[in-house]
């Protein structure tokens, strides 16, 4: 499953896989308890592949970040808590993300991200990211 299909959704907890869309909306399941619900157009959802993180040269994709906590936790989930004090997650995004703008990506972001992280992992979710440098590969190849 792609970013494309993984949502946030402001209010809610964890992220939620995209179902189906309905009318006024769309239906969202939760990857924390596979429960679901239907959510409005007027829900604040944001699509996780949209989402980028602020660096100082420009905005690196999530996608990008996800891989490089990937390749330091050698795909186990992090070393880190999301409730470690403010100190540990920007020691922790500095070694992830070394020019991540420190002005404008705040610590509830970064434990957001390793939230994510974690769930996504926890779920086998995170095959999106090597799928995405087969395909790299592939074209490279022709």
């Amino acid at each position: 499953m792609s970013l494309e299909k993984v949502l946030s959704i402001a209010g809610k907890p964890g992220l939620y896989k995209l179902i189906a869309q309905t009318r006024g909306g769309f239906v969202a399941e939760s990857l924390i308890d596979k429960k679901r619900i239907s959510v409005s157009i007027q829900s604040n959802v944001s699509v996780l592949s949209e989402i980028a993180i602020y660096t100082l040269a420009e905005e690196v994709p999530l996608k990008d970040v996800l891989q490089k906590i990937k390749e330091k936790e050698n795909g186990a989930p992090t070393s880190i808590k999301a409730k470690d004090s403010k100190d540990k997650l920007e020691e922790y995004f500095f070694d992830v993300l070394p020019d991540y703008d420190e002005d404008r990506v705040y610590a509830s972001d970064i434990k957001k991200v390793i939230q994510w992280y974690n769930l996504l992992q926890q779920h086998d979710m995170l095959g999106f990211l090597d799928d995405d440098e087969d395909d790299v590969k592939s074209d490279e190849e022709e």
